[in-house]
């Protein structure tokens, strides 16, 4: 495929219609020539839509292919290094391009190329989260986030299962799951993607919707109660991976603590999650929070009191 065409292909989208004069004009050749380009185009499987008329032309349908990939040797490494990273990652949206980038770019790439990415799988892994919850609704989702369109979906909480409509925000991913916020009632609500049964999109949209990356840079209107947790070493190490605590002080005088605000309504949340820490985390303040953590412990202990008594 020379220059010319794949630039015709990138000119070529959705949302503006050329006339073959158009672009014959753009290119400088005739209209012959680039009526060829487009026929070729269309052999290899870019799908236009072509309108007839005083006011008709070429555009691309909105899934079409776009131009081939041209990259150096190294670049080409880094993109397979990419795709493996994300070959645990399950229903990630759009996820067919793994498959088509794994086998379809692969056998076009140069033989000593083809050997450095085999070579490469043997030094280099990436130890993901396993999960094992289908989320099969992914690309829909976002798709509906695009556009800010409204959902209809089943959805499926610890309450039982229902029916809401919901206007998505974006998808984001964490921990082994696809957690999707949506704006529901005047508020943004956090939903499983995976506990999603059943999701249509409606016509009704939301202009006013945040993007995604707003809605996480946003700071939490709720309002949170002064909180201090004090970590061994140990603790504060194991803190460095946690997205909560992963700012503990190590300044003289301070100690190895954390302080921050948490909202009341997270405390159940936190609790559960200071847990993992064991004797290496112990909440100073709130004394609600201290006596939750100790109720969970205590909890934790009980069953294996019962050796005692036998």
């Amino acid at each position: 495929m020379n220059e010319r065409r794949i630039a015709l292909m990138r000119i070529l989208d959705s949302r503006k219609k050329y006339t073959a004069r158009e672009l014959a004009e753009r290119f400088g050749v005739s209209v012959r020539t680039i009526q060829r380009d487009l026929d070729y185009l269309q052999q290899t499987g870019l799908p236009l839509y072509t309108e007839t008329g005083p006011h008709g032309g070429y555009r691309a349908l909105p899934n079409r292919l776009l131009p081939p990939l041209h990259l150096a040797r190294d670049e080409a490494l880094g993109l397979f290094l990419m795709l493996q990273l994300l070959e645990d990652i399950l229903d990630i949206p759009f996820g067919s391009v793994r498959g088509h980038l794994s086998d379809h770019y692969y056998a076009e790439l140069p033989q000593d190329v083809q050997d450095s990415i085999d070579q490469l799988k043997d030094y280099i892994s990436f130890r993901m989260i396993p999960t094992h919850a289908d989320s099969p609704y992914t690309s829909l989702i976002l798709e509906a986030a695009l556009n800010k369109r409204r959902v209809n979906m089943h959805y499926r909480s610890a309450s039982g299962t229902k029916w809401t409509q919901v206007y998505p925000i974006g998808l984001y991913f964490d921990h082994g799951y696809w957690y999707m916020p949506a704006h529901n009632k005047d508020r943004i609500i956090l939903y499983r993607s995976d506990r999603v049964i059943t999701i249509t999109i409606l016509d009704e949209t939301l202009d006013s919707l945040p993007t995604l990356q707003a809605w996480l840079a946003s700071e939490d209107s709720r309002v949170g109660i002064p909180s201090k947790i004090k970590f061994t070493a140990l603790g504060a190490r194991l803190a460095e991976s946690d997205t909560l605590f992963h700012n503990v002080s190590h300044q003289e005088g301070l100690g190895q603590e954390w302080h921050g605000h948490i909202p009341v309504e997270e405390f159940r949340y936190v609790s559960r999650l200071l847990l993992k820490y064991g004797p290496e985390a112990e909440v100073v303040y709130p004394q609600e929070l201290r006596m939750l953590v100790r109720k969970l412990l205590q909890d934790s202990l009980n069953p294996y009191l019962k050796d005692d008594e036998e």
